[in-house]
């Protein structure tokens, strides 16, 4: 079957033989495409981020100066835009590079120079997650080393805190004498860690035991000491629903922030297709942009 070529662009004769034995899938200029696609992302998203810290003011015992939802809009349209221009880049060149064979017709052509494209893409979505799991373990790493010199430094104190029969312990051995602050203090951290075990309520005898150890340490009147207990497992309690909701919030950013990656990821592949095709389509119609690619 003879094919005929767009005009103006050679037509490179391949036997069969060496058809046989060979690819249709260009490797090289695949490559090329990931490197530039690459390349594109990292100086990008460097910049991005020094623009990004320019917009964070921060003072002594101060907090930012911009709006942190902003500055995650920003980031996240920044990203976005950085991943499927960066992928768009290294598709065109892929299909800009690769060789043609003239033995198809241009909708099989553009088929291949698309399917190039969605190489270059997916070498170089997996070339980040490889870098970026690198970088997330160095992190761990490091977070572990400073966590185990904590851990050592405070074994001891570990132990007692996570003990589960220490605050029952505590019960057999409650009297109405007065107890040395130390133990005091100690105590009354194993009770409210046991009912931060459940639904964070102080029972009522642990109440009243507190606020007679608090009349006993301090000469406060049992009002004002069962006053001050009752404060502080407020205090307690308000802390524990902050850090419910900084919870709650943290996991809905990581499910909005996984499909958008998701998303970003399935635009991307489309746009690194297209550039692709596109890319090919200008080699074969030998286009060039004399304005910027002339010769000095």
């Amino acid at each position: 079957m003879t094919i005929d070529a767009p005009a103006g662009v050679a037509v490179v004769e391949t036997s069969a033989t060496n058809r046989d034995q060979s690819s249709y899938v260009d490797w090289p200029a695949i490559i090329a495409g990931i490197v530039l696609a690459s390349a594109i992302s990292l100086v990008l998203i460097s910049f991005g981020s020094a623009v990004g810290l320019n917009f964070l003011d921060f003072g002594y015992n101060q907090s930012a100066t911009a709006s942190p939802i902003f500055v995650g809009i920003a980031a996240a349209t920044w990203f976005l835009w950085v991943q499927i221009s960066s992928f768009m880049a290294g598709g065109y060149l892929t299909g800009r590079l690769r060789r043609r064979y003239f033995d198809a017709s241009e909708d099989e052509s553009d088929l291949r120079d698309g399917a190039h494209g969605l190489l270059v893409w997916a070498g170089a979505a997996i070339l980040g997650a490889v870098i970026a799991v690198g970088g997330i373990g160095a992190a761990a790493n490091a977070v572990g080393s400073a966590a185990a010199t904590v851990t050592t430094a405070a074994s001891n104190v570990a132990e007692d805190a996570v003990d589960p029969n220490a605050y029952f312990v505590d019960t057999l051995f409650r009297s109405a004498q007065p107890v040395d602050a130390t133990v005091a203090r100690d105590e009354a951290g194993r009770i409210f860690a046991q009912a931060a075990l459940g639904d964070g309520t102080v029972a009522d005898e642990d109440r009243t035991y507190l606020a007679n150890v608090v009349a006993a340490n301090t000469g406060l009147a049992p009002e004002e000491a069962q006053a001050r207990v009752d404060q502080v497992i407020a205090n307690v309690e308000t802390a524990r629903q902050d850090a419910i909701e900084a919870a709650r919030i943290a996991r809905n950013v990581g499910i909005i922030g996984a499909f958008l990656l998701a998303a970003s990821l399935l635009i991307s592949a489309i746009g690194a297709f297209w550039a692709a095709q596109k890319g090919g389509n200008h080699r074969d119609n030998n286009t060039v942009f004399a304005d910027v690619f002339r010769r000095f």
